[in-house]
């Protein structure tokens, strides 16, 4: 069966930050948008986060017929589900849930219709093992905040045919996005695994008193961050090794592989780090509130993409690249 790939309507199950990122990306892309979340004062929560977004959309851009009005909020999953060309779920990551939700879902859903789920880490074969037509049921993994940040891990599970990961990626391009096929399936996918290894470390020099949470951050963005915005840590070593390359610079810098540098089995969340990892965050915060930085990063991640695509178009580098 042909899956849908041409959209016009965009089911989003989830309006925390990861859901009403997503209803920001398709009504900012000309998208209707049906939305449903059983939560106490979810619809009003949602069009308060896609309104925090919109500056931000409309700088970078907005699709023919983009309007926030163009969202709707249903009072049942079954509801929501029925109008959909495409449905993307973004509830909380607790396993049982999702196993109810998507047997509903696909009940509800359109037999053509592409069923995804935000999930960061658990995997399709298990929560969509009791899912109708589960052929159609992937994973689409998206990263904060969804509506400016083009990354999309695309990952079948044990029963997802390849045509409707194939579908899911064209779906996901039409709206802007930059979709990473995960070949196999593996808990915390790509991007993630590699964040958490980050994180892990970050936690122990905390803990072990080497730096404060700011330094830390200041650690990255001053330094790899920078690098990685626009060409991740294979390209920058490979120009480290000079023009022998990627050969030299692994027989230069392998050996500092089998140093131990790194602790990558996670401190212990003691009362005391969680206490340091507080204190230090809300000293960076300052006397600024959360919405104030989220207008921040917005402005900062629309200037760093604004810059690498000038970039490229000066070196003459594909867009894609």
């Amino acid at each position: 069966m042909p899956f849908v790939t041409k959209i016009k309507t965009l089911a989003a199950l989830g309006s925390g930050v990861i859901g009403s990122g997503w209803v920001a990306r398709a009504l900012a892309n000309g998208l209707d948008v049906v939305a449903w979340d059983p939560a106490s004062g979810a619809e009003a929560q949602l069009r308060q986060r896609v309104s925090n977004a919109w500056s931000a959309l409309e700088k970078q851009g907005l699709k023919p017929g983009a309007s926030q009005s163009r969202l709707r909020f249903e009072s049942t999953l079954e509801d929501c589900v029925a109008q959909a060309d495409f449905v993307q779920e973004s509830a909380p990551e607790r396993f049982d849930l999702k196993i109810d939700l998507h047997m509903k879902i696909s009940s509800a859903a359109r037999p053509d219709v592409l069923i995804a789920s935000s999930t960061s880490g658990l995997l399709p074969s298990e929560f969509y093992a009791q899912a109708k037509y589960p052929e159609r049921c992937l994973v689409g993994h998206p990263f904060n905040p969804v509506y400016l940040l083009p990354l999309v891990e695309v990952l079948g599970g044990s029963r997802t045919s390849a045509e409707a990961v194939s579908a899911a990626i064209e779906v996901y391009k039409s709206i802007g996005m930059r979709p990473l096929h995960v070949r196999k399936e593996i808990p915390g996918f790509i991007a993630d695994r590699l964040l958490e290894a980050i994180w892990r470390e970050a936690l122990h020099l905390v803990k072990d008193g080497v730096a404060s949470t700011g330094e830390i951050d200041d650690a990255i963005r001053y330094g790899a961050g920078l690098r990685w915005s626009f060409m991740g840590s294979f390209l920058t070593y490979t120009l480290a090794g000079g023009d022998a390359g990627m050969r030299h610079f692994m027989a230069q810098f392998g050996p500092a592989l089998k140093l131990p540098w790194t602790k990558l089995e996670a401190p212990e969340l003691t009362e005391s780090l969680i206490d340091a990892v507080v204190e230090g965050t809300n000293a960076q915060l300052g006397s600024h509130c959360i919405a104030d930085l989220e207008r921040y990063r917005d402005d900062c991640l629309l200037a760093v993409q604004a810059a690498i695509h000038a970039t490229k178009v000066k070196h003459g580098i594909a867009l894609d690249e």
